[in-house]
């Protein structure tokens, strides 16, 4: 075997072990140690931050879920979730807007049915609907609405659970998470959390 041959040879098993080095470092080791990091000081975050509700998980307060009969209709007994183009709804295997631009005919259609709707069933007029009622946000999966969303629905979930619409109201303001570090973002209301705490209430609305 000539020198070249030897440098060659060289080259490539330097190659290979650096291949393999990095690969346990940085495709085994260092994931397993960022995994233990975060389940032992964040737990809940590494988790998934699922949600739970009477011993069994229900979702993730990361997530956005809809609150739909089989036929996609809004069940009226619960909170309703901002509208989502992820795949059939919420599909976090397909995170998306709906990439339809502001004078799409097709957005404009949806639009003005989900207005229509928010007329019929929460009596609302179209001044009064926020924009996150209508729009689909851009991940497709965004667990929260605006408490002027949420406030908005207050009426009809009431009257469908036959509770105070006094109560309703009360239970969303406590629901409503402030911007973040006091001055980021916007308030929110997650609707799942909100909807739990909504089961847990009685007819007449005690605890």
């Amino acid at each position: 075997m000539n020198a070249t041959a030897r440098g060659t040879g060289r080259q490539y098993w330097v190659a290979l072990r650096a291949l393999l080095i990095f690969t346990v470092v940085l495709g085994v080791a260092y994931p397993l140690a960022v995994t233990g990091i975060g389940r032992l000081a964040l737990p809940h975050q590494a988790d998934g931050s699922t949600v739970s509700s009477q011993g069994a998980v229900v979702g993730s307060s990361l997530i956005g879920q809809s609150f739909t009969d089989a036929k996609g209709n809004a069940l009226p007994q619960w909170f309703q979730s901002r509208p989502s183009a992820a795949g059939d709804g919420y599909d976090g295997g397909a995170s998306s807007g709906s990439n339809l631009g502001p004078n799409n005919p097709d957005l404009l259609t949806a639009i003005q049915q989900r207005k229509a709707a928010l007329e019929k069933v929460d009596g609302a007029t179209a001044g009064s609907i926020p924009p996150d009622a209508l729009t689909a946000s851009g991940s497709g999966l965004d667990p929260h609405i605006s408490p002027a969303y949420a406030l908005l629905q207050v009426d009809a979930v009431a009257r469908a659970r036959g509770i105070g619409a006094d109560r309703v109201r009360a239970l969303v303001e406590q629901h409503v998470q402030q911007r973040d570090l006091g001055y980021l973002g916007e308030p929110t209301v997650n609707v799942l959390e909100l909807n739990i705490a909504l089961a847990a209430m009685g007819p007449d609305g005690n605890r």
